[in-house]
């Protein structure tokens, strides 16, 4: 994965990185880049798309802390901000759907056997996702990259007994497909 480090996606990061805010945003960056990345992977984003997106979240971040309004689950709002993000560059470019030969083509493997039956448990689980209404996988997602379910709710505009409710009939129905 290519996300830059905070010093070359924010080149003029080293002078300004004098005060507590953009010192902040620093530390919410490195902590969460990796997780906004693969999010937005996860929500049908080529890798070169969900790297710029993952930068303009972050930089969305500072500017909105700049302006001085109070994000109390940055982490949550991140996340939010990452959806949006996916949905509007899906929206104007018509996002390819996962294809689970481009993954089994990236990675090699010495054992042809062990490679076929990874490739059909990709596939399955990508099947058994793609059952899933879209709240759902959402909620997995996000519960994927750690979030509680108070944070996975403010990142989606639910409550957390929702996302729960969400969580739970979610996971039933990955159980029941994947074990047809």
């Amino acid at each position: 994965m290519a996300i830059l480090p905070l010093t070359q996606a924010f080149p003029n990061a080293a002078e300004d990185f004098a005060n507590p805010l953009q010192t902040q945003v620093a530390e919410i960056f490195e902590q969460s880049r990796d997780d906004v990345y693969r999010y937005l992977l996860l929500q049908g984003l080529h890798p070169p798309q969900a790297q710029e997106a993952t930068q303009e979240v972050f930089l969305r971040l500072y500017t909105t802390m700049r302006k001085g309004e109070d994000i109390r689950e940055p982490r949550a709002w991140i996340f939010r901000v990452a959806h949006n993000l996916a949905t509007k560059v899906r929206a104007s470019q018509n996002a390819q759907p996962y294809d689970p030969e481009i993954e089994m083509r990236l990675t090699s493997s010495d054992n042809p056997e062990r490679s076929l039956l990874e490739r059909e448990r990709i596939v399955r689980l990508h099947q058994a996702l793609g059952s899933l209404s879209e709240q759902q996988r959402r909620c997995i997602f996000l519960r994927m990259e750690g979030l509680r379910y108070p944070e996975i709710g403010a990142a989606l505009g639910i409550s957390a007994s929702t996302v729960g409710e969400f969580l739970r009939r979610g996971l039933a129905r990955l159980k029941k497909v994947t074990h047809e």
